[in-house]
């Protein structure tokens, strides 16, 4: 028997994860939450780019009787996630909560009762955080009889993302620098997110964290440029650089560090990993890996679809993981709690 699910959400993400459900064997897709009067009663199938299949998109979508909520939107919203889990659905979402044991304490313990209320589960995944940033460093310390420390490096060039919404009212990229720093709206969510994932590797693996500090620096742009259809003016912010460090008794022991730019070389004194994700863990034996997401390694194809990859991998972290957070007990089913996160055909 299926597991009934509902995609919440109908972006970049949304939309592979309305592929995925379809073509997931264990998986039926009863319902799709969007946010626009001109997406609201479309097919769902013509949403992501196939066949009409009877399923119609609306603004307003019942998840009472569905097994799962795939909740993927661009702004999540802790009472539409409270209300899910309380009326009986599951949660698998990309947009937050991704070590809600660690989030403000009001917040956590609202998911926690809905949870018990709806006899669910909550789980976050994604890319980074997520996978790249949290499975596959856990994984890797299978191999390690001792660890000194734990880093996850990201490096990207926002440039080439069409998400222009993000790029610059979320992550402020184009914002006079003056007007930037971790606390900044929209950042402080996004920090709040990867301070999670910070705390989440070192209770994982029992590091005994005391405290996790954020550091953010911000550099101009040389020269106007045109990023999708928005300008990013001279002198506006175009590159970010953070650093999450969990301390214990002063000392890092587990980094999440990203180098994110908008069209602009890096300055000389930053890290330069490769393009992508690198995992580095220091300890015996000390290990390295480095990974990306493309359309294909073999087959020329065009810029967009190798920057479409990368959602596709997100959506498919959450889309693969409905069964395994369905069959859970209820409460909170972190990255470190699932069974290895496996494709289906």
């Amino acid at each position: 028997m299926a597991y009934r699910v509902v995609q919440w959400g109908t972006g970049a993400v949304g939309v592979e994860a309305i592929r995925g459900i379809l073509d997931h064997p264990d998986l039926e897709l009863a319902g799709v939450k969007v946010y626009s009067e001109a997406k609201a009663g479309a097919d769902a199938g013509a949403l992501a780019g196939r066949d009409p299949i009877g399923v119609i998109a609306g603004i307003d979508v019942d998840t009472a009787g569905v097994d799962a909520v795939v909740y993927a939107p661009r702004h999540p919203k802790l009472d539409d996630a409270v209300a899910i889990l309380a009326s009986g659905a599951n949660l698998i979402t990309t947009a937050f909560a991704f070590h809600p044991a660690r989030m403000a304490v009001r917040d956590r313990d609202r998911l926690r009762q809905a949870c018990t209320d709806g006899n669910t589960s909550l789980h976050g995944t994604g890319l980074n955080p997520g996978n790249l940033g949290a499975v596959i460093p856990l994984a890797l310390t299978g191999m390690s009889r001792s660890i000194e420390r734990v880093t996850v490096q990201e490096r990207a060039d926002w440039s080439v993302y069409d998400s222009v919404e993000i790029t610059f009212d979320q992550m402020r990229f184009g914002s006079p620098l003056d007007e930037v720093n971790a606390q900044s709206d929209g950042l402080r969510f996004t920090s709040a997110l990867f301070q999670e994932q910070v705390w989440l590797l070192g209770d994982a693996l029992g590091l005994d964290l005391d405290a996790v500090d954020t550091d953010l620096e911000v550099i101009p742009a040389s020269a106007d440029r045109d990023v999708c259809g928005r300008v990013l003016r001279a002198g506006t912010v175009a590159g970010q650089h953070w650093r999450w460090s969990g301390l214990r008794n002063g000392e890092t022991v587990v980094e999440v560090e990203t180098l994110w730019t908008v069209g602009e070389s890096q300055p000389p004194h930053w890290p330069t990993p490769q393009h992508g994700w690198t995992v580095t863990i220091e300890g015996t034996p000390s290990m390295r890996a480095h990974l990306m997401t493309l359309a294909s390694f073999r087959r020329d194809v065009p810029l967009d679809e190798h920057v479409r990859s990368a959602s596709v991998a997100t959506a498919m972290q959450a889309v693969n993981a409905v069964p395994a957070v369905c069959d859970a007990a209820p409460g909170f089913v972190t990255m470190a709690d699932l069974p290895l996160n496996l494709y289906r055909r």
